[in-house]
């Protein structure tokens, strides 16, 4: 072990190591080519050594310390290789002498980008900037600084040193970045991104790989911090895909998270299809963990947003794969695999035939019944509205026994789920038998009580989906019986009221207009000013109604 006193003087060794080598390069006599580029290295080398000297952290930061330490060593064994290479007679003979040149020159060319690397993190002024900050600073902002810190140094600590002291660095950086989502965006804003991705493409060790895997899942984990990755491209998404094919069970499963947070744009969900990415997730999908499953489907699900993918999945038999998945897999395994379903089979009348034919409405049933909570029925609602564009299933499904469920959404505390309950109605709705089915379970009372909700969006569903129901006879008269249906159709049509499609409130209130107790009610609640300016909007219907309480009030004149 060196003395203090020597660790301090590191900087003066190698530099007068470095003097030496220079001068014993001169007398060489073999591998001269070789030599030249050893001196181009040391000519790098040098200005470092005096960045070094002039630092006044280098001697008491570890890392600076390890790295001239580093130095001195290779500078040392660098002249006994030369002192061997002057005599034209090589006593160990040429192919061993030759290999301990190569191995001179790839040290110094190790140290000399340690060297880079360490003086450019800003890591040797970190000790400095601490004590300034604890003195002057209190509280979540030392805190933060401290932090900063430490990520520079992780960071800084992964990119020089041996593989051992690399893992090291990695299994720390791991800790810290698991403590909390800021310190998450600390590392990103260091630049710790790249870095993960250069030890992917140069890293030999399986362990080191995994682990940079895990430490680019956490960083896809905190939403501020994904378009850092994204920018990545596609050297990062080619080594994730590698993972899934080769990968053990924890680096998939990390890698489908990251994929996760990856898949939604379409250059990179194009770059996953012709890939074979789809394939290698649909096998996670049938073989993997229960968390790589889930993850997989979430990955699928992004996919199957876009249009061009979905051929690879009829390819690789995927309808099949992702009902399976809603049967067997855990409880958000079985929501991304229907939520990947509806994504797939939107606008495809082929498709949901097949998921029909595949038994999708049994595996819809089963979920719907076990589900953990309402708030994860929402992708199975959509799947419901999907299915139900087609008539005949809209008619299986109303025998399923699915109206009853829709209604018991249609009452819930979850805005999400209520709209796609609404938009499932209007859907169903298609169907005279259907509709009378759904107004006789009693869909309109919760659908007249969403026309006074806060989001514009769940009026707009409720409206569209009673102007559905109103075609029946029968629920015109259910709707009369609730006292605020009428007023609140009508306040819908009010023009600052703004993206409402105001079709569906007129709509809802033409098919009561015949009579004369309802077209009261209209005037009374306001109708006539709203459909003025409804009219001039020049909105299908309104014209003709605001004509008939325009009648009606005539009538009541002259009576």
């Amino acid at each position: 072990m060196k003395a203090p006193e020597e660790e301090a003087d590191t900087t003066a060794i190698s530099t007068e190591l470095l003097s030496s080598l220079m001068d014993e390069i001169l007398l060489v006599q073999t591998f001269k080519g070789k030599w030249s580029l050893i001196r181009a290295k040391l000519d790098d080398l040098r200005p470092q050594l005096a960045d070094f000297a002039d630092s006044p952290d280098a001697a008491s930061n570890p890392l600076s310390i390890d790295l001239l330490r580093s130095v001195a060593a290779a500078l040392s064994d660098a002249i006994s290789v030369a002192r061997r290479c002057q005599s034209p007679s090589l006593a160990d003979g040429k192919l061993r002498t030759q290999s301990d040149v190569d191995a001179v020159l790839a040290r110094l060319d190790r140290v000399v980008r340690d060297g880079e690397i360490l003086l450019r993190s800003g890591v040797l002024s970190d000790n400095n900037r601490a004590v300034v900050s604890n003195s002057g600073n209190s509280g979540s902002s030392s805190r933060r600084e401290a932090v900063r810190a430490e990520s520079r140094n992780l960071i800084t600590r992964l990119q020089i040193g041996t593989p051992e002291s690399r893992n090291s660095a990695m299994d720390s950086l791991l800790g810290l970045l698991r403590e909390d989502d800021k310190n998450v965006m600390i590392a990103v804003a260091q630049g710790v991104v790249p870095v993960f991705v250069r030890l992917l493409d140069s890293s030999s060790s399986v362990e080191m790989k995994e682990k940079t895997v895990a430490a680019i899942s956490r960083v896809s984990m905190v939403d501020s911090s994904k378009h850092v990755l994204i920018a990545e491209g596609l050297l990062l998404l080619n080594h994730l895909l590698r993972v899934l094919d080769s990968g053990s069970g924890f680096s998939k499963e990390k890698a489908c998270v990251a994929l996760q947070a990856l898949s939604f744009s379409k250059e990179n969900a194009r770059a996953i299809g012709s890939r074979g990415g789809i394939s290698s997730l649909l096998e996670i999908c049938q073989a993997g963990t229960p968390c790589s499953q889930a993850s997989a489907a979430g990955v699928l699900r992004n996919l199957a947003a876009f249009a061009e993918i979905k051929e690879n999945f009829i390819e690789e038999n995927g309808i099949a794969v992702l009902l399976g998945l809603t049967s067997s897999g855990t409880a958000l395994a079985q929501e991304n695999a229907i939520g990947c379903l509806c994504n797939l089979i939107s606008g495809d009348e082929n498709l949901k035939l097949l998921v029909v034919k595949e038994g999708g409405i049994e595996c819809l049933k089963n979920f719907w019944d076990s589900a953990p909570s309402v708030r994860s029925l929402e992708v199975a609602v959509d799947l419901l509205s999907h299915l139900a564009s087609l008539l005949p299933v809209a008619e299986a499904l109303c025998s399923d026994g699915f109206v009853a469920r829709l209604v018991s959404v249609l009452n819930c505390g979850v805005l999400g789920v209520r709209i796609a309950a609404a938009r499932a109605v209007s859907e169903l709705g298609s169907s005279s038998r259907t509709r009378k089915e759904m107004g006789e379970c009693g869909c309109i009372g919760p659908l007249i009580k969403m026309l006074d909700g806060k989001a514009v969006q769940e009026k707009e569903a409720a409206a569209k989906a009673l102007s559905k129901l109103m075609l029946c006879t029968v629920n015109r008269k259910i709707f009369r019986r609730d006292e605020k249906g009428i007023v609140s159709a009508v306040q819908l049509l009010d023009p600052s009221l703004r993206n409402l499609d105001k079709k569906y409130p007129v709509s809802v209130l033409a098919s009561l207009s015949h009579s004369k107790k309802c077209r009261k009610q209209m005037v009374a609640a306001g109708a006539c000013a709203y459909l003025q300016k409804v009219v001039e909007m020049d909105v299908e219907g309104s014209k003709k109604l605001l004509e008939s309480l325009g009648r009606g009030k005539m009538w009541g004149v002259f009576g």
